[in-house]
């Protein structure tokens, strides 16, 4: 199947050119929640660089679900700025997708201006906040919250969403046993923690209608021995293959626990610390960075062993992430039954990397995961800091 890189591929009723998607990797672009100019030119980039489809990330479906000033947040008076930047992205020659989430307890106080939600209470060290207990009510606003950013997304042209049900994100949090103590019927057994994000992948399903391509991003594991595990990731991928989802994407790793773990590599933590606003973040990161933040090493395709459990388990498309930096890798996850692969950094150290390895300029990516972009999202934008010629900080 070497072959099939670049042919067209099928996820629900959308065609796509052929099977590379650029992730959803946060762009810290979004000053004030808004689409800027950046944003447009960041994914208009990425677009013209080859991929089938680029994937605009984190956008929260709710003002209290942001954990950063720059995070995009969906409402009807940025619709026509969405619409701008799929335009962009069509007229460039892929497909648009994006993510959808909630921070859930690690939101920003600061940022939201009201105690956060979550799945139980819970302190986070990240934000130095405490969640209270999602309500049946709570429940319910954010499912529609979810359902009408949905619709929303849609009617601005994205031809596919992607529900955020991993990276510890508020559905990844009632799935997880680390931050779901819940006594009721959304706490408790795996059936039960399931309830509320399969509950928001039917009723987005039934929004957007049975052709529009629902993607769910989940986690194979969430990296820590309280969390879930593989065995639970392969029950959850069934529930949500039911539930309406149109593929899946297995991830692992929990945002305000063992971040790194999706991403493994380099952790920049002078860098990061260096781009905190407040004096006191700024210090106790470069202080304690190494001890609150774990370290993963890297090594390519670093989750394909747990995807390909998943990949079994349904029958709808499941797209690899992870590792990927060549064409055999590509290779090795399509032969092995996954229909796409998502890369991300790859297209952060050098925008034409899809073209590239399709005309055999080269064959893998000169990315070095140092993960100095990932410091860079808090400091105007992402780019690749060890390659200037990747994005730049004003797109």
């Amino acid at each position: 199947m070497s072959e099939t890189i670049f042919t067209r591929g099928v996820i629900g009723g959308l065609s796509l050119k052929n099977r590379l998607i650029r992730a959803g990797c946060f762009e810290g672009m979004c000053q004030e929640g808004q689409v800027t100019s950046a944003l447009i030119g960041h994914h208009r980039r990425v677009a013209r660089g080859g991929v089938a489809m680029t994937t605009i990330a984190y956008c929260s479906v709710s003002h209290d679900g942001r954990a950063f000033e720059h995070e995009l947040w969906m409402r009807d008076e940025i619709s026509a700025d969405l619409k701008a930047m799929t335009d962009a992205i069509h007229a460039e020659g892929a497909a648009a997708s994006i993510q959808l989430g909630h921070s859930g307890f690690f939101t920003s106080r600061s940022v939201i201006g009201k105690q956060p939600l979550g799945a139980s209470p819970k302190w986070c060290v990240f934000t130095m906040s405490h969640c209270r207990e999602m309500t049946i009510t709570d429940i319910e606003e954010k499912t529609r919250d979810f359902v009408n950013a949905a619709v929303l997304s849609k009617n601005a042209g994205f031809d596919a969403i992607e529900i955020h049900s991993g990276h510890g994100y508020l559905l990844s949090q009632f799935l997880s046993p680390w931050t779901n103590k819940r006594k009721d019927e959304f706490g408790g057994s795996l059936e039960n923690r399931m309830r509320f994000p399969v509950k928001i992948i039917e009723a987005v399903r039934q929004a957007v209608g049975q052709d529009y391509p629902v993607l769910v991003k989940m986690n194979q594991t969430d990296g820590m021995p309280d969390g879930i595990s593989l065995e639970d990731a392969v029950l959850v991928a069934k529930a949500f293959e039911k539930a309406g989802a149109s593929a899946l994407i297995p991830s692992a790793g929990f945002t305000s626990k063992v971040p790194f773990l999706m991403l493994r590599g380099n952790l920049p933590v002078r860098e990061m610390s260096n781009n905190r606003k407040k004096l006191m973040n700024r210090v106790g990161l470069k202080l304690f960075g190494r001890f609150m933040v774990p370290e993963h090493q890297y090594e390519p395709m670093f989750l394909f062993e747990g995807a390909k459990k998943i990949r079994e388990a349904v029958d709808i498309p499941v797209i690899y992430i992870g590792g990927v930096e060549s064409k055999a890798d590509m290779t090795r996850a399509l032969d092995a039954g996954f229909e796409f692969v998502q890369v991300g950094r790859a297209t952060i150290q050098d925008p034409d990397f899809a073209k590239k390895i399709e005309s055999g300029e080269i064959t893998r990516t000169e990315c070095d995961h140092c993960n100095r972009c990932v410091a860079a999202m808090d400091a105007g934008g992402v780019y690749c800091v060890s390659n200037e010629i990747g994005f730049l900080r004003k797109g």
